[in-house]
């Protein structure tokens, strides 16, 4: 149930071609079955989590506990976004050190790698 309300979630948005801009400057923009972070200069895989956890809490109004999961496969090429979806199908690992072993990826700690943001500044 909780996987249907986060895709009815995506399917309500505006179906405009404009990106939401995240707090650390990545711009995240709607796609099929989800949503992607484009490439946007020198960013690791931190940034494109920190932009996709921002989205689904700030933009989309969603749980911090929401399980975000990555659609592309890492690694990341250079100059690639990053695919992601609120669905586990199609769910790649996160290309990310988790010890847990999940896809799935909360938001809450998708967002607390934008904490990096307030140390650098």
């Amino acid at each position: 149930m909780k996987h249907l309300l986060a895709a009815l979630a995506l399917l309500t948005l505006p179906t405009t071609a404009s990106a939401w801009m995240a707090q650390n400057g990545l711009k995240v923009e709607r796609a099929p079955g989800g949503f992607h972070v484009p490439y946007r200069g020198l960013s690791g895989p931190r940034d494109f989590w920190c932009a996709a956890g921002d989205y689904v809490v700030r933009e989309l109004g969603m749980s911090p506990d929401t399980l975000i999961y990555r659609t592309s496969s890492p690694p990341r090429r250079s100059g690639q976004g990053i695919r992601f979806s609120l669905n586990p199908e199609g769910a790649k690992k996160p290309g990310l050190l988790l010890l847990s072993g999940r896809r799935g990826v909360s938001a809450a700690l998708a967002r607390s790698f934008c904490d990096k943001l307030e140390i650098e500044s």
